[in-house]
């Protein structure tokens, strides 16, 4: 095992940590029986500040988070493949 692949695997587990704790911090973003019997139409004054609330940057954070972490298989899958 190379030195490169011990980081990679350090890295994607760290990042997987991140990302379970990052899920799990959120809030959950369904409304349940209210939203079928009322159409859905539940509006607050949130949702115009939506993208400064706490949760739209952890949402942000998390896909991003995500990205890093498929890039970072696909690099380390093409990097062994090459290796061989």
């Amino acid at each position: 095992m190379a030195v490169w692949e011990i980081i990679g695997g350090v890295i994607l587990i760290l990042c997987s940590i991140i990302i379970v704790a990052a899920v799990m911090a959120q809030e959950t973003k369904e409304q349940g029986l209210t939203s079928a019997i009322g159409g859905g139409n539940n509006s607050s004054f949130f949702d115009g500040n939506m993208s400064r609330t706490k949760d739209a940057r952890l949402s942000r954070f998390t896909r991003n988070t995500a990205i890093l972490m498929v890039i970072l298989v696909i690099a380390m899958n093409i990097a062994a493949q090459v290796v061989k």
